[in-house]
């Protein structure tokens, strides 16, 4: 099954999903004159001047970034969607790698992972990924996450997200509901999280 390889979360993802179709409805959105860059938004926001996507996808968030002129690199573990990213800006440097091993033999000032990674992992590769990640960062630099966090829900608790941030080395600065900044509150049943490398 597509996708396994991932996580089981993932495979099954991959398999209610056509990619030619999810591709495209982002194209659609963004021509329909609707808001599709909320996460490069954020980003941008903390003024970084170079960025590592982590579980970037089809591109869609880095690809943004690069047009605001920000130095960006890719990574994905599934290369299906790395197809994507290299037919839409061959530019960008994409990398095929498990984020739980990563090492590009370099640092960040921000490491962005949008679009629920840490849902979509192994639970446990959460610790493994959140790790390599800080290494990826340069002092104080931030690591910038969303996904849902109810786990009724199948969300992962903040104090789990939490509590692997620390044993990595980083610590809260920010906490938003949404992509747009909206302050934190859990009902909204997702967060926004910024931590800084200390």
């Amino acid at each position: 099954m597509p996708g396994e390889h991932v996580s089981e979360r993932w495979a099954q993802w991959r398999d209610d999903v056509s990619l030619e179709e999810y591709h495209e409805r982002w194209a659609l959105r963004e021509a329909a004159g609707q808001s599709t860059h909320g996460e490069a938004d954020l980003v941008a926001h903390y003024r970084p001047t170079s960025v590592l996507d982590a579980g970037c996808g089809m591109g869609r968030v880095a690809i943004e970034l690069s047009r605001r002129g920000v130095e960006v690199v890719g990574v994905d573990l599934d290369a299906d969607l790395l197809v994507y990213a290299r037919s839409d800006a061959p530019e960008i440097e994409w990398h095929h790698a498990d984020l739980a091993g990563l090492d590009l033999g370099r640092t960040f000032d921000l490491v962005a992972m949008p679009g629920n990674v840490m849902l979509f992992c192994e639970p446990a590769a959460r610790g493994p990924i959140i790790a390599a990640l800080t290494r990826h960062l340069a002092p104080g630099g931030l690591l910038v996450a969303g996904f849902g966090v109810d786990p009724a829900a199948g969300g992962l608790a903040l104090g789990e997200y939490d509590a692997h941030c620390a044993a990595a080395g980083l610590e809260l600065h920010e906490r938003f509901s949404t992509w747009e900044r909206a302050p934190f509150d859990d009902s909204h049943g997702y967060a926004v999280s910024v931590h800084r490398r200390v």
